[in-house]
């Protein structure tokens, strides 16, 4: 039943994310990007992890000229490999799902110097929960050890910020949700 009930907002909010207009989605993206600018710990962090937005998820390309060493993620079987990203995209490579990742030779991030992941969400509650895609690739990282001390932040479009979502035993939650109103520490 949960999984009907995930697959249901899952097409609920991706429908609505595809009918933002594309001036609508920049204006959502740079307002959260104003406010991740604005944050002590995004100016501190010198390591970030981050992502290319695919099917309009919040566009925070435009950090990417920032002074930091940024990380992207790259798919591999089951699991999210993290390398080493330039801020330069005619270096990746579009890979499954048609996301664009790091090519396979990229350096892999040192995960013992990442300050903040930067996480996509399609919808978010209240508790730090993510709706995903559903392939559980964020929930297997953040549950393993080495993952612990990496501090994990949504992004996600207000309008997809609900009081609570369905939950399953392994999903795994974040300690902040970044919007275009805001940015919100999970309590």
């Amino acid at each position: 039943m949960r999984d009907d009930a995930k697959t249901k907002l899952r097409q609920q909010y991706l429908q609505w994310r595809q009918h933002l207009s594309d001036r609508e989605w920049q204006d959502r993206s740079r307002r959260i990007c104003q406010h991740l600018l604005n944050h002590p710990q995004f100016q501190q962090a010198t390591t970030v992890l981050t992502y290319v937005p695919h099917r309009r998820e919040p566009d925070l390309r435009s950090l990417w000229p920032l002074p930091k060493q940024w990380g992207l993620p790259r798919i591999v079987g089951q699991n999210l490999q993290w390398h080493c990203f330039s801020g330069k995209e005619d270096s990746l490579q579009q890979g499954r799902y048609g996301i664009w990742q790091p090519a396979a030779n990229a350096p892999l991030i040192d995960l013992k110097v990442v300050h903040l992941c930067l996480v996509p969400a399609i919808a978010c509650d209240r508790q730090g929960y993510r709706l995903g895609y559903g392939a559980g690739f964020f929930d297997r990282l953040f549950a393993h050890p080495d993952w612990q001390h990496i501090c994990r932040w949504g992004i996600v479009f207000e309008s997809a910020v609900v009081e609570e979502l369905p939950r399953d035993p392994w999903d795994q939650p974040l300690q902040v949700i970044c919007t275009e109103s805001g940015i919100f520490e999970i309590t």
